[in-house]
């Protein structure tokens, strides 16, 4: 009988360097994601002197600033919050589409895992709920993927 090997993330954050990636854009909404994964990360040991906080101006952005962070060699993991919330026009579509793409590229070629954290919502209502009410705190969630995914590369 063979044993299976299981590899999983501890959810430890202590001895982390982290950045988080903040859009100015939607701020209301962006701040309390960033409220939420500071709270997490900080629960979960990472020293408040090891949290990086970047504010860029909104999520077109995110990918080249997420990028740079990761190619730095200073972070073990990145956080990128923001909120789109749709309007009449298409431009919603383009900005979240590039973005999503973006930092999906940033992680790919660097190998360090990028929390996603944004939010792309069709009302301000949603955006609320997806920040801290009903809907819990997605900032908080993106900084649990992130750090479970840099303790699984690490056993990698």
């Amino acid at each position: 009988m063979s044993t299976v090997t299981t590899i999983a993330g501890q959810l430890d954050a202590k001895g982390l360097k982290i950045a988080i990636v903040a859009t100015r854009f939607n701020d209301f909404i962006v701040d309390r994601l960033v409220g939420g994964a500071q709270d997490y990360l900080e629960r979960h040991g990472l020293d408040t002197a090891n949290i990086t906080i970047v504010r860029i101006p909104g999520a077109f952005e995110m990918p080249l600033v997420c990028q740079k962070l990761v190619n730095s060699g200073k972070y073990d993991g990145v956080l990128a919050l923001g909120a789109v919330i749709r309007g009449g026009t298409p431009h919603f579509d383009y900005v979240c589409a590039e973005a999503s793409k973006g930092i999906a590229q940033a992680m790919m070629h660097s190998g360090v895992p990028i929390g996603f954290g944004l939010l792309t919502c069709d009302t301000i209502e949603q955006a609320i709920e997806r920040a801290g009410s009903k809907g819990g705190n997605k900032g908080v969630e993106a900084a649990a993927a992130m750090l479970e995914t840099i303790r699984v590369m690490e056993q990698l």
